[in-house]
Formats: C-alpha cells, structure tokens, sequence
C-alpha cells in the first residue's frame, strides 16, 4: 500500500549573505575594515502543511510561479528535510524532475544508461534486461556509443526521459517533465507518460499546464505563498485559480 501523511509540515530555508570584500580589504582585513555581522535571511517555504494521500491517489499541484509547488514536491520526495512536522511516506519514490542533471558528459549513451539506471533503484540484472528497451525508446541509435557531451540539448533529453520513465513506479512524483523533448518525441512521451501514471499507485504532480492536471488528477492543491490555499477535486479548485488569476490581471 502506498500512502503520503504530512502533519504540520514547516520548511524553513536559512541564508547567509557574503558581501564580496575588496582585494585590499581581503588582505588586510581587521585592520581596515569594520567587523560585521552577516545577518541570517530566513526564508518560509512551507507553512503549517497537512496533507494525506491513500492508495490510488492523482493530485496535481497548481499555482503562481514561487507558490511552493516544486518545493512540496521535493519535500515528499525526501530531497528536502522538514524544519518542523512529520512527513511519512510508505512506497518506493519514483522521481521525475530535472531529469537532464546528473549525466556523465565523458561516457557514452549506453554507460549512462547504466549510471542513471543504478541511481534508480535498480540493479545489474534489472538494467541489462531494460537496457534495450530503453535505447530503442530514445531513438538515438549508434549515438548511445559517443559520450554524452557531444549531443544536442533534444538527444539529451530524450536519453533522460527514457531511462527515467523505465520504472515500475509505487509512487510517483512529476515536475512539469511533460513539456520536455522536441515535438516528434512529444505524443510518444505523453502516452509513456500516461501509462506510468496508470500503473503508479499514487501519483503528484506540478504543472503549469492546467488541462494536463485536469485530465491526469482528480484532486488538486492550490499552493499561495507556501501554503495550500484550496485543496479538493480538479475541476472546482482549478476554477477557482483561473478566476483568481483572471481577477488578479483586471485589477493590475
């Protein structure tokens, strides 16, 4: 059974600001230059978060650009540690979001087949009988024997989009990774798409893309601020955010 509980979930992202010193002020330091204090920035990212999704779960999250969707993502993905609450995940995570980072640009197609594979959760025999799966789905043929620093921005993408979606997802977390790839990758990277969320147990995902959330979710959060404003069935809060947002563009 896969299942997702925050109680009370508080992110807080702590910053310190250095100013650039001088090159004379760097040598001679206290002598010349006033001992300051670097003031600490603290940054609320999440506030006071509840949320529980079962078994079966499709729940998007929508909202303005800084509204804390990406960061509530990475927070059930366990990237980012809560400063206050519980957080409590039962199923294996499967991530897709920035999927292009990570590669290793001197190996070729194939050995970061392999490397990405591994960072997945999977092992030496589950690898090998993917692997071709994999490379016939990128499409990038005799290209997955050169390294990687020598493709193009699309090449790389397709290569990252086809190992990352080779899961048999318990949960999974999706971060706008509809919009990537060139247009004759795109329909068959949707349908990839939609069959994985078929066979995850529990899906979330951030999009901007508020027909996609509506088709592939029937609940949503709509995150202000670093707090879920509205939570509930697709079509009625995404009503309410475009209202919102219409609002907003009249009065400005």
């Amino acid at each position: 059974m896969a299942r997702i509980v925050m109680e009370h979930i508080n992110l807080t992202f702590r910053v310190c600001p250095n100013r650039v010193l001088t090159f004379k002020e760097f040598l001679l330091g206290k002598f010349l230059r006033k001992k300051e204090e670097d003031k600490e920035i603290k940054v609320h990212a999440l506030r006071n978060i509840n949320l529980e999704i079962p078994q079966g779960g499709r729940v998007g999250i929508i909202g303005h650009n800084g509204a804390g969707k990406s960061t509530m993502l990475k927070t059930l993905a366990g990237i980012y540690q809560p400063s206050a609450g519980t957080r409590i995940v039962e199923g294996k995570i499967s991530s897709l979001f920035e999927i292009t980072l990570g590669f290793e640009p001197e190996c070729s197609g194939w050995q970061n087949i392999a490397f990405r594979s591994y960072l997945q959760g999977e092992t030496p025999t589950t690898v090998a009988a993917k692997k071709q799966g994999i490379a016939d789905f990128s499409e990038l043929g005799s290209f997955l024997g050169m390294p990687v620093r020598y493709y193009s921005a699309g090449m790389m993408v397709r290569l990252a989009f086809s190992i990352a979606t080779a899961v048999d997802p318990e949960i999974l977390l999706i971060d706008e990774v509809l919009g990537a790839g060139d247009l004759a990758f795109l329909n068959k990277a949707k349908k990839r798409m939609r069959d994985m969320m078929d066979r995850a147990h529990l899906m979330v995902m951030v999009s901007h893309d508020l027909e996609s959330v509506r088709s592939m979710c029937d609940r949503v959060l709509w995150m202000d601020h670093g707090t879920i404003r509205m939570e509930g069935p697709a079509n009625q809060v995404i009503e309410a955010y475009q209202q919102s947002m219409s609002a907003n563009v009249q009065a400005a």
